[in-house]
């Protein structure tokens, strides 16, 4: 009988402790998909961050390395430079790359570092309570910006993908969600296309993922999906923002 769909093998077997409506399991499991599509769980080493995925190493069944609060690309550096042959990412999200962690993902981008980051935007720091994230959109309301986010005393959310565009090192950057499952496959052909373009021996590749946050959003699941779509996209447009070349 041929197998339609099955459990990841780079996927533990402990559930994930994310809060219903997280969509950071997806995102594991697109993650755990590719790498064993591409044959790749023996070479592979992921970096897990601090946030709500700082247990990532407890889920993906292959090597993986914690890193100091946006540190990630610094020590992915490190690892893939020391072992030039073996395949690794990051996986981060918008508090620990594009807060603490801003200068630490874009010198390595602009180096051209031969790694791979899957940047989960959900929009406000989900592990410490909800406080308002570099990335959370003009008027949004969370613990620290009560009344909602005010250009003229917050600024603007900041848009990591397209100004890593900008850095020559980059090969290849992209938006996706996975608010649905149209959007999902598109992910996991994005996240595809990032780890080829490592494989492949190119430059710096990123995927960012808008993720939705039920719990510090104050929605529930399904409001949260509906939020995404009417709120983030706008601001985050989908969609391959730099490509070195067809490398899927």
């Amino acid at each position: 009988m041929k197998l339609i769909a099955g459990y990841p093998d780079s996927l533990t077997d402990k559930p994930f402790h994310y809060c219903p409506g997280c969509t950071h399991g997806i995102i594991h499991r697109l993650v755990a998909e590719v790498i064993d599509e591409l044959e790749i769980k023996e070479e592979t080493i992921g970096i897990a961050p601090v946030g709500c995925s700082v247990l990532a190493y407890e889920y993906f069944d292959f090597d993986m390395q914690e890193a100091a609060h946006g540190r990630a690309p610094a020590i992915a550096t490190g690892i893939k430079r020391v072992h030039p042959d073996k395949v690794v990412f990051t996986y981060q999200g918008d508090g620990d790359l594009a807060s603490i962690g801003t200068a630490e993902i874009v010198h390595a981008a602009n180096r051209g570092e031969k790694i791979t980051t899957i940047f989960v935007n959900n929009a406000i720091y989900g592990m410490t309570g909800g406080q308002m994230a570099p990335t959370s959109l003009l008027e949004q309301k969370t613990t620290t910006s009560p009344f909602g986010r005010d250009k003229n005393k917050e600024g603007y959310p900041i848009k990591m993908s397209e100004m890593l565009t900008e850095l020559d090192g980059s090969s290849y950057i992209a938006r996706v969600s996975v608010h649905d499952p149209k959007h999902i496959r598109q992910a996991k052909r994005a996240i595809k296309k990032a780890f080829n373009t490592q494989i492949n021996g190119e430059g710096f590749a990123m995927v960012e993922v808008l993720s939705t946050c039920p719990t510090n959003w104050g929605l529930n699941p399904l409001a949260a999906i509906e939020w995404l779509k009417e709120n983030m996209i706008s601001t985050y447009p989908l969609g391959d923002l730099k490509s070195s070349g067809e490398v899927d």
